[in-house]
């Protein structure tokens, strides 16, 4: 039976200005306007407007909200101040990862998460099942529209749509205020290794708010980005995507998100199995690559020792792999055996039945410039 395919609030707009549409975590979603290239170079050099209304807004209220939160996620939500935000995997009781998400503290009685849009279902499931002490919980993912305003502009652009009230906001924090005249919440932090915001708002307004944001930010270079441009643009950050860089058979620490695991602030879900694999060590990690050939990495492509045959026993396989528009490069992600994830180690990736050659190099492959 064929799937039927959601729609964003902002669909006609997309088809208005070219976007190519294509299927994506159950909605039809553009993945460029202009191109993957034009697109990326405007995040990075001024600004890119992102619908992500198809993300998943999760919303726990009641008395143990924050506490069940806590014990939900790897990182250390009670730690959190009213009005910050956290990223955090979600996992099982194995330590493997159901998710990773967005963590927003409104008060110890409630607490927002903001969820893949692949894994909704999955995850409202998870939350739904696993209900610790008294906690609501409210799936608002098809009410609610989300915008990405990323770039080095997109301060300055958002200022001139709300009279500057979101100027200030420190990185990882949020706050509500209007946006081109209606209510949203706000905040800070981004999915491109960029400054930028996130903008909620109900889905009536989501047409009004984007359009007030172009008009504004259009000739100061803003860009209706797709999902392309936002593919690159996350992976030369080295910001993980669910279902390439993590899922439920990868743990954070073999992901390198050791950082996001609190294994002294309390019990978490999945926190025995986290803390036995960091006690005995973890056998491969997420590991960051250039090829050294002129080929393109794919997700899903064989990874072979150094020197080895097309034909041999792969030792990982590509998670994420693309070229960098900004380095000029073909880049990768993959589960390397912690033998060969020192940087500088070489080996081959396979592509077309030829052995391309490669080598472990320093990660995030790209960092804005402060």
């Amino acid at each position: 039976m064929e799937e039927t395919l959601r729609r964003t609030p902002l669909f006609e707009l997309h088809k208005s200005r070219g976007a190519r549409i294509v299927p994506f975590a159950g909605y039809e979603m553009p993945v460029q306007f202009e191109g993957i290239k034009a697109e990326h170079q405007a995040v990075r050099d001024k600004a890119g407007l992102f619908d992500v209304s198809h993300m998943g807004e999760i919303w726990l209220e009641g008395e143990d909200a924050l506490a069940y939160a806590h014990w939900l996620v790897t990182n250390d939500v009670r730690g959190l101040n009213d009005g910050q935000v956290l990223y955090t995997p979600m996992c099982r009781a194995t330590g493997m990862i159901v998710d990773d998400l967005l963590v927003y503290r409104y008060g110890t009685s409630k607490v927002l998460l903001v969820v893949n849009a692949a894994n909704h279902d999955k995850d409202l499931k998870h939350v739904q099942e696993n209900v610790r002490g008294k906690v609501t919980v409210t799936d608002r993912s098809y009410e609610t529209g989300q915008l990405a305003l990323q770039g080095p502009l997109a301060e300055d652009i958002l200022s001139r749509v709300s009279g500057g009230k979101f100027a200030g906001l420190p990185f990882f924090r949020f706050a509500e205020g209007d946006v081109a005249g209606r209510r949203c919440l706000v905040s800070r932090t981004g999915y491109t290794g960029e400054d930028g915001y996130e903008i909620y708002c109900p889905n009536a307004d989501v047409v009004p708010v984007a359009s007030a944001l172009l008009e504004v930010g259009e000739p100061m270079g803003l860009k209706p980005i797709g999902l392309g441009a936002r593919d690159t643009l996350r992976l030369e950050a080295k910001l993980c995507l669910y279902g390439n860089d993590i899922d439920e058979t990868t743990t954070p620490l073999e992901a390198l998100l050791g950082w996001t695991v609190s294994f002294d602030t309390g019990d978490f879900n999945g926190r025995d199995a986290l803390l036995r694999q960091k006690e005995q060590g973890v056998t491969r990690k997420l590991t960051g690559f250039t090829m050294e050939d002129k080929a393109i990495a794919r997700h899903g492509y064989a990874i072979v020792a150094e020197n080895a045959p097309a034909s041999a026993q792969p030792i990982a396989h590509v998670a994420s792999g693309s070229p960098s528009p900004t380095l000029g490069q073909n880049i990768g992600l993959a589960y390397l055996p912690t033998n060969v994830s020192k940087v500088g180690s070489a080996f081959g990736v396979v592509v077309r039945d030829k052995v391309m050659r490669a080598k472990v190099v320093k990660t995030p492959f790209y960092k804005r410039p402060r």
